[in-house]
């Protein structure tokens, strides 16, 4: 009678764990799959960065799922939800798509922006991977250039910029 109660106890225990894993997963917009990376401490130890020599790039998704053999990078958003995933959000993730399929050899057919709340599915297709590499190439040459000038009047976002010390155009 003992083991019994306490074989029903390890099962109700395992299926609470199993369930508050489950909430854990989707709070954090991932689908189902196997977790193969994680740039977060919750999971566990971070991964290194995913780094393509050629082109010089180096990315860390929060997460990269398996999948039937397919690697989808997950990055989680925080903050308001947007009615649309903003420009610089979808080329991050094609960023991740880009060093996901040099790292490990293949295209993922999409990346997922997670926002508190709505996930979005970014479609990994040619015409967004020239779109990056042309942005790219436009970054490139303006780091060459004597002054790039700055995109905006707002001294809040100066003040959290990570190039404030070298700028000479600092608003706050």
């Amino acid at each position: 009678m003992t083991s019994l109660f306490l074989g029903l106890a390890f099962l109700l225990i395992a299926l609470v764990l199993l369930f508050v894993a489950g909430r854990q997963r989707r709070a954090a917009g991932l689908p189902g799959g196997r977790v193969v990376y994680s740039d977060t401490r919750t999971w566990g130890t971070v991964e290194k960065p995913l780094f393509d020599t050629d082109l010089g790039l180096t990315g860390k998704p929060d997460y990269l799922v398996e999948q039937n053999g397919r690697f989808i990078p997950v990055e989680v958003k925080t903050g308001r939800t947007p009615a649309a995933p903003y420009d610089s959000h979808i080329f991050q993730v094609a960023v991740y798509c880009l060093l996901v399929h040099k790292t490990y050899g293949k295209r993922p057919p999409h990346g997922i922006l997670h926002y508190s709340g709505r996930d979005f599915a970014v479609d990994y297709t040619p015409a967004l991977e020239s779109a990056l590499l042309d942005l790219l190439a436009d970054i490139r040459r303006d780091e060459h250039r004597p002054e790039v000038p700055r995109s905006h009047d707002d001294p809040q976002r100066c003040r959290r910029c990570g190039f404030r010390d070298a700028c000479d155009q600092d608003l706050a």
